[in-house]
């Protein structure tokens, strides 16, 4: 997502590979009957009707957990994706298409398709703002001509509600630092709404630097705020924004979890000292929940409070891409 250097382009490539490589075994599975696609009907009847639950992806299905007992008992659908968000009863999953294509379904509240389109790459994120009306994805895609050896991203949004649609970020006009900017270079992730279902921020990388953007969706436009901020999440109550800062400025040094104040700029790190290479999801005003993968891979969604204060707590074991339902 940044200019990288060969050794980190080699890692990515070599992660990128084996990752194909699963996701082929995956789909071969899929044929088999052995795992269900998009279309299939779930296996446990949940919902994403607002509530106490948290929606999850356990062993690559959509699944719930209560808020109270994530640890306790799961309800496990059928719907195969890789990266699932929700809110207002609207979801959004990512899912293989073909072994090496995925899709991006829209969801009503009874996990019902009501959009199907392709995306590029290998999914990366996704968000739903908090009305459900807009969608945003990212994706890891290759072959762009200026990262020869790497990868680049691609992110779009959504607007269900009227089907307009921007395929990439790439088209929007940005201002960097007060000054129009254009570069070939630029690579967007990471979309988080306001709740006027317009304004977003992201992240944009160019340069080497990652700055915070603030969007428009009906004008295409984007502007810089800051830099070193990455994963924007924006607080339920719209006032603070949780992300993950590169440590020094450098991610191959790894991210801090952190918390923006929009209105000073003030950055306040969270408890988690460990590298968070996610995007929060905020379960309340006061916590946000996350990702953290073992040596071996296996996913655990962890939560920690908001304001620098306590200690992470491991939410589940086995699961990844949270999202708060209530």
């Amino acid at each position: 997502m940044t200019a990288l250097s060969t050794r980190a382009r080699v890692a990515i490539a070599a992660a990128v590979t084996v990752l194909l490589a699963a996701v082929a075994v995956g789909y071969i599975q899929l044929a088999r009957g052995e795992a269900a696609t998009a279309d299939t009907a779930p296996a446990a009847e949940i919902t994403l009707d607002p509530g106490p639950r948290l929606l999850v992806v356990a062993d690559r299905r959509a699944a719930t957990v209560s808020l109270a007992d994530p640890s306790g008992p799961r309800l496990v659908s059928g719907l195969e994706c890789v990266r699932v968000y929700a809110a207002a009863g609207t979801g959004v999953c990512i899912h293989p298409d073909t072994a090496w294509s995925y899709q991006l379904t829209v969801l009503d509240r009874q996990l019902r398709a009501t959009r199907t389109f392709a995306v590029p790459g290998l999914p990366n994120r996704a968000r739903v703002s908090a009305s459900g009306r807009m969608v945003a994805w990212t994706t890891f895609v290759g072959g762009d001509s200026y990262s020869t050896g790497g990868f680049s991203t691609r992110t779009g949004i959504l607007d269900t509600r009227t089907g307009t649609m921007a395929s990439t970020l790439e088209d929007f006009a940005v201002t960097r630092e007060g000054r129009t900017y254009r570069n070939v270079d630029m690579n967007f992730w990471g979309v988080t709404f306001t709740a006027d279902d317009n304004a977003f921020y992201a992240t944009m990388a160019t340069g080497g630097k990652r700055y915070l953007v603030h969007g428009d969706f009906a004008a295409r436009t984007l502007r810089t705020l800051t830099d070193n901020v990455e994963c924007p999440s924006l607080s339920p109550d719209g006032t603070r924004i949780a992300f993950k800062q590169a440590i020094g400025g450098d991610p191959q040094r790894g991210w801090r979890l952190s918390v923006l104040d929009p209105s000073t700029m003030a950055v306040t790190n969270l408890a988690e000292t460990q590298s968070v290479d996610d995007q929060a999801a905020w379960l309340d005003e006061r916590t946000v929940a996350y990702t953290l993968r073992a040596p071996d891979g296996t996913p655990s969604i962890w939560s920690v409070p908001a304001d620098g204060t306590g200690a992470p707590t491991k939410l589940l074991d086995g699961a990844e891409s949270p999202a708060a339902l209530g």
